[in-house]
């Protein structure tokens, strides 16, 4: 979730034009030292879950074999090696789950797809186990999960082994309007496997990162706004933000109700599709799930049709994105792409109008998170009992808890009334109900199946003294205040570093989506293996 750039001139749209580092032709340095030739030439490098699937089968691999390479993946570049800083924690029990789904298997018993496939989960996301659930922050250092959340559940259930939970944006990046993202005081900073000194975006910032440089085949991230796509993008692989409603929020930490999901991250839209079909579920916890009965589908596998552009008609706003030439060759590109696989690409007009709501989604995350954090840690035996614990910690702390950007976002949240109050009520008329009206007249107007648009320009410089500089192109806010759908998927490369292609639609569209996001996959093959470059030449 990328919170300055709702209070930057109040909208995503008057955001600053790419950073520094990110405006010039140069190629990044070499290879990071510690990066050796047995850490690159990983042996399941680029592996999908249906690959892992045979391997299985074959008797080549065992779950547990998998499981152990992972582990040495992540203990040799994650925690060695150039140090990204991706995976804030790992499952002590991860080989003895595997060893067991394998004994099942032996036994004829395979629960589905994922059985025995090791996965990644976020820290905002309750394990009932032996791993901690802190959002990256000290105050919540200690704290283990009574239960598991609901998405936890549907993973376990479906055979997944839960590998270990992935560094964060502190709070799911909603502490400071100065953050750097990536960066939480428990975890440290993640880092972007193609040019080490670039942000990875958040807050799935070690979700993103660890499905690119191949330290799990999939991923779950958590989303208000961008925060599954933005860090797909930026780490050159596929994000599904899905309808909020499709996947039960009961144990994570939130930030909204209006907003928030967990969404499947992978190197391709059939891991993706794979993984949501997991997730997803009615939680008698999460009354907005009550609304996707009927609405879902229980194998979202089946839309992979490399034919399913044909006849579609993408809508793309006719304003164009940023001003880097460079950027605009990448969307001239995938339009291109587009047409030839027998889309009508429809110029429309909506973003401005959306994004000029910026600061009332702001409002209605801050009244949100005060009351949701609240209600969370209430039920929960954890360090902090509420918001202001929280803030009093990092005070008290501040030298390890705050070492580089401040906590203005939970002061400002920890000022705001009750969901009662007539303030809260008119951002969310704004933010919610007047943008989804404007996505809808469009789409209903023009006869849309999809919107599309690149997701965010090239990753910034890390900078935690300062905080990000994101670009002038940010696509994240539609989807996000609407609790539409949203899937990002490689667009290609800009300076050295990868950039995403966006499609989003009505709620519970993610069949269409999905299938739209497969036909261009299939059709561009833009995914490449990030090669841990140091650093961009100065």
């Amino acid at each position: 979730m990328k919170r300055r750039d709702f209070i930057t001139a109040g909208t995503l749209a008057t955001a600053s034009v790419l950073a520094v580092s990110c405006n010039s032709n140069v190629p990044a340095d070499t290879k990071a030292p510690g990066v050796d030739d047995k850490a690159a030439a990983f042996e399941l490098d680029e592996q999908s879950v249906q690959s892992l699937q045979e391997k299985m089968r074959s008797g080549a691999y065992t779950s547990a074999g998998i499981t152990k390479l992972y582990l040495d993946r992540i203990d040799a570049i994650d925690r060695n090696g150039p140090l990204l800083k991706s995976v804030i924690e790992i499952n002590p029990d991860a080989i003895a789950i595997a060893t067991t789904l394998d004994e099942e298997r032996k036994s004829g018993k395979t629960r589905g797809p994922l059985h025995g496939i090791p996965i990644l989960i976020k820290d905002n996301i309750d394990t009932g186990d032996k791993m901690q659930t802190t959002a990256g922050a000290l105050a919540m250092s200690g704290h283990i999960a009574p239960n598991d959340a609901f998405v936890v559940k549907k993973l376990r259930e479906a055979g997944a082994v839960i590998l270990g939970k992935t560094n964060l944006s502190e709070w799911a990046n909603f502490r400071s309007t100065q953050s750097c993202s990536g960066w939480s005081s428990r975890g440290g900073q993640t880092k972007n496997p193609y040019v080490l000194d670039h942000n990875p975006c958040g807050s799935s910032s070690g979700s993103g990162v660890a499905v690119a440089a191949n330290l799990c085949a999939i991923a779950v991230g958590t989303e208000t706004d961008g925060s599954v796509t933005c860090p797909a993008s930026v780490n050159g692989i596929v994000g599904l933000k899905p309808t909020v409603g499709l996947v039960s929020r009961s144990g994570i930490i939130p930030i909204s109700a209006t907003q928030d999901t967990a969404g499947p991250m992978g190197r391709s839209v059939a891991d993706v599709a794979l993984l949501l079909g997991a997730m997803i579920g009615i939680d008698e916890e999460d009354e907005v799930t009550k609304e996707s009965a009927g609405k879902v589908h229980a194998d979202y596998t089946k839309f992979l049709d490399a034919s399913s552009l044909k006849g579609k008609r993408i809508g793309i706003d006719k304003k164009p994105q940023g001003k880097n030439h460079y950027m605009h060759s990448l969307s001239k590109t995938a339009v291109e792409i587009l047409k030839r696989q027998g889309a009508e690409v429809i110029e429309v007009e909506y973003f401005d109008k959306i994004s000029a709501f910026g600061e009332s989604e702001f409002d209605v995350l801050q009244y949100e998170f005060k009351d949701g954090l609240n209600k969370y840690l209430a039920s929960h035996k954890a360090p902090m009992q509420s918001l202001k614990d929280v803030i009093a910690f990092n005070v008290a702390n501040e030298d390890k808890a705050m070492p580089y950007f401040k906590q203005e976002t939970l002061e400002s949240s920890e000022k705001k009334a009750g969901l009662d109050s007539k303030e809260y009520k008119e951002a969310l008329g704004k933010s919610y109900t007047a943008s989804k009206k404007i996505l809808d007249d469009v789409m209903a107007a023009n006869k849309l199946d999809a919107i599309c648009g690149l997701t965010m320009g090239p990753a910034c410089s890390i900078d935690m003294i300062y905080g990000d500089r994101w670009g002038d192109v940010f696509l994240t806010m539609p989807a996000a205040v609407t609790g539409y759908p949203h899937i990002s998927v490689p667009a290609g490369m800009v300076y050295s570093l990868p950039v995403g292609l966006s499609f989003f639609g009505p709620a519970y569209s993610e069949s269409v989506l999905i299938g739209i996001a497969y036909a261009y996959e299939q059709a561009a093959r833009n995914r490449q293996v990030p090669e841990f470059k140091v650093a961009f030449l100065a």
